[in-house]
């Protein structure tokens, strides 16, 4: 049987295969049966910065100030109600889980300041948690503010956290950074213990009939995988910070895809939320299925082993695929008119 154990966070994992944020890790019963299908460990749902913040009514009273005053305002934050778990409920779930589970137990902090973080990680610390992921959600709308302000907010958060506590903590990254692997650096010598790529952004729509902005939820899909994969093949081997993808993986083909770029785990939710926890044992067969037809004996073999320090043509990362890539869609798609000329 090939050894699907891989190394995250400072932690040994039976499985590559990491539950990530999501309401499935609200539930006890969920997470132990995650255990039992494959899962290595689980992220927690997020604890948000609102949350701590501002707890009860008096959040609920911050959140709908002012919700009525334009149309572009209604429900731009969740009612009370969506936050199942205040503050302290979310400590003692730490505790449950661990209680529950014998895999990694990973909290989540969801905001965009220090702010009530370093007091809560230190909680987190407490509770029993293995690991923090922060998953630091900031969009820039401020003309005025520069790259160079947007990247020293994050470092300064991992920074401040870092200080207060010793258990390990990823970072939630987006792929919209200008030069990603010079802040990637920046974030490994900030003591980042690894990253995780990519953030999903949830994009606000248009309703046409109401003239409102309104959120909209869509599921992940193997496609959004290839942005992964290729910063994950880019990093690999240029930190120390252990790399996680997530946003994408939802077969046992995508997760063996992400140990070849170079990621420790690969998460998944909405593959599970679209076919059920059971999905994960049917990924975990498929790749040790894969391992034995091609006679890998572990995890750890194949890691990086498609990254851009380890293939024999890097231009495949970089500028001269993105020709190759034109020209052969001109050759086999474009108008015979047009002599397969761009």
């Amino acid at each position: 049987m090939p050894d699907l154990s891989t190394d995250y966070l400072g932690m040994t994992l039976t499985s590559p295969l990491v539950v990530s944020a999501g309401p499935m890790c609200e539930s006890l019963d969920a997470i132990r049966q995650m255990e039992d299908e494959g899962a290595g460990a689980v992220v927690l749902h997020s604890l948000f910065e609102e949350q701590i913040l501002v707890e009860s009514d008096d959040l609920d009273r911050q959140l709908s100030a002012g919700t009525n005053s334009f149309a572009e305002a209604m429900d731009y934050f969740p009612d009370q109600g969506i936050y199942r778990m205040g503050p302290e409920a979310y400590l003692e779930h730490i505790s449950r889980a661990k209680a529950a589970v014998d895999i990694p137990v990973i909290a989540s902090l969801n905001g965009v300041s220090a702010g009530g973080w370093v007091k809560y990680s230190k909680l987190i610390q407490e509770a029993g948690a293995d690991g923090l992921e922060l998953n630091i959600y900031f969009i820039p709308t401020d003309t005025d503010q520069t790259a160079t302000q947007v990247e020293a907010n994050y470092l300064a958060i991992v920074d401040a956290i870092k200080k207060e506590i010793t258990l390990p903590v990823a970072v939630k990254l987006n792929p919209f950074f200008t030069s990603l692997p010079n802040f990637a650096k920046r974030l490994d010598e900030a003591g980042a213990d690894a990253m995780v790529l990519f953030n999903r952004f949830y994009q606000p729509d248009f309703d046409l009939d109401t003239l409102e902005v309104v959120t909209k939820l869509r599921m992940s899909s193997s496609y959004e995988l290839l942005t992964r994969l290729h910063w994950i093949a880019i990093l690999f081997g240029k930190v120390k910070a252990d790399l996680a993808l997530t946003g994408g993986a939802h077969t046992g083909e995508d997760v063996l895809k992400s140990m070849m770029a170079g990621a420790r785990v690969a998460m998944m939710t909405s593959a599970l939320l679209e076919r059920g926890l059971n999905h994960l044992s049917r990924v975990k067969a498929q790749i040790e299925l894969w391992m034995e037809e091609h006679e890998y004996e572990s995890i750890r073999q194949m890691q990086g082993s498609m990254s851009l320090r380890s293939i024999a043509n890097p231009s495949a990362y970089q500028r001269a695929n993105y020709m190759k890539v034109l020209r052969t869609a001109a050759l086999h798609n474009w108008p015979e008119e047009s002599g397969g000329r761009l």
